[in-house]
């Protein structure tokens, strides 16, 4: 952490020049004694990154940024908020500490936060900020956080864990064994030290495989920002033998649209079929990758087009936790249907449907936008279909 980034001068230039071409602030010769441009360049991306993403860093003066990888990896707002609602108590400990996005919104939440960093720079600057932004509860810990919990005494409420998504080499992995540190093999360390932890993973972790590296699973939680699934928050609750329950959130700009089942209950629900009725809805993206392709029909009383397309229909329509749209005409998938309807601009979307939305729109020659909704896809007998809406 070089403390020469927050004289007055170098902090008045950052807050004027955020939104600047780095390139050419590269390529200048040093502006400020003590600091690189290099150094320069990567607080001004790191500042443009947490516009949206951090606002209330981006807001604050005198905040210290680390590399925008950093600022990549990390917890959104939204997101980090969302963390708070899932956890209780007096005491959090959180192993991968990172920037302190997390840590800092688990204070709002509980009495004492300890946060772990094996990084000692990254643990630096997650303290000065915390100083910054007002913060007296937070503890922080250059240390790897596994070690500092073997060889301390004190049990929390929580463990919260974000395993790095990279091995040693810097490749990417997809199981929790093979992320950094190890949760599957930690976690009777873990659990003689909190009777709860929440676990970070990457939204690509498959829950079977998830579920089968981990134990005491009582909940999976789905989140995803405006239709992007970012992150899988899984919960684990010492000596749980309860069925699981998958929550799914997505946070659109107007509201949150939340959907919940128990983890069985999709294998017991059967579907209904129907032809395209007048309204036709599509799943956000967190029920999507949940796999609620059966009991989301089911709660919402709606018919399904087919087992693989996972789009639903209805005669009249219903507030459902995705996009809906209105049936204006139902073709069969050939080239006169298509040219028939004369249309050169559309927004197209293929579900169970052999050809990729780039092939027919070369194809056909249809432009991408405007307020035709194209869905190319098969219907229940098997025949592939197009279905001309309006979005509701």
């Amino acid at each position: 952490m070089n403390k020469n980034i927050l004289n007055t001068g170098v902090q008045t230039f950052i807050e004027e020049n955020w939104n600047t071409d780095t390139m050419s602030v590269l390529l200048k010769k040093p502006l400020f004694e003590g600091v690189s441009q290099k150094e320069l360049v990567e607080q001004l991306e790191a500042k443009k990154k947490c516009k949206e993403k951090l606002p209330t860093w981006f807001l604050r003066p005198l905040i210290y940024y680390p590399n925008k990888l950093n600022i990549e990896q990390t917890s959104s707002e939204i997101t980090a908020q969302y963390k708070t609602t899932l956890v209780g108590g007096n005491t959090l400990i959180d192993l991968t500490g990172g920037y302190g996005i997390d840590s800092y919104f688990f204070s709002q939440k509980m009495t004492q936060i300890t946060h772990c960093e094996i990084d000692e720079n990254l643990s630096k600057i997650a303290a000065y900020n915390y100083e910054i932004l007002g913060v007296k509860n937070i503890q922080c810990i250059a240390e790897n956080g596994l070690y500092f919990l073997a060889q301390n005494n004190a049990h929390f409420d929580w463990i919260f864990i974000d395993p790095s998504r990279r091995n040693d080499s810097k490749e990417k992995v997809f199981f929790l064994a093979d992320c950094l540190p190890n949760v599957p093999e930690n976690l009777d360390l873990l659990f003689s030290k909190a009777n709860a932890i929440c676990i970070k993973t990457s939204p690509l972790l498959d829950f079977s495989i998830g579920l089968k590296e981990l134990k005491f699973v009582k909940e999976i939680h789905v989140v995803a920002v405006q239709n992007e699934v970012k992150e899988l928050l899984w919960i684990l609750e010492k000596e749980n033998q309860n069925n699981v329950t998958i929550k799914t959130i997505n946070f659109t700009k107007n509201t949150e649209e939340i959907f919940s089942f128990e983890l069985n209950e999709e294998k017991e629900t059967t579907s209904e079929y129907a032809k395209p009725l007048n309204y036709l809805y599509e799943p956000n993206s967190a029920i999507l990758k949940s796999g609620a392709f059966k009991v989301v029909g089911n709660h919402f009383k709606l018919k399904k087009l087919h087992e693989h397309s996972h789009l639903y229909t209805s005669e009249n329509l219903i507030d459902f936790p995705g996009r809906s749209f209105k049936i204006e005409q139902i073709i069969p998938y050939q080239k006169k249907a298509l040219q028939k309807l004369s249309i050169t601009k559309a927004n197209i979307t293929t579900r169970n449907f052999p050809d990729t939305v780039a092939s027919i729109r070369k194809k056909h020659t249809i432009k991408d936008g405007g307020d035709v909704y194209l869905f190319f896809t098969t219907n229940s007998d098997n025949k592939l279909i197009v279905l001309v809406c309006t979005k509701v």
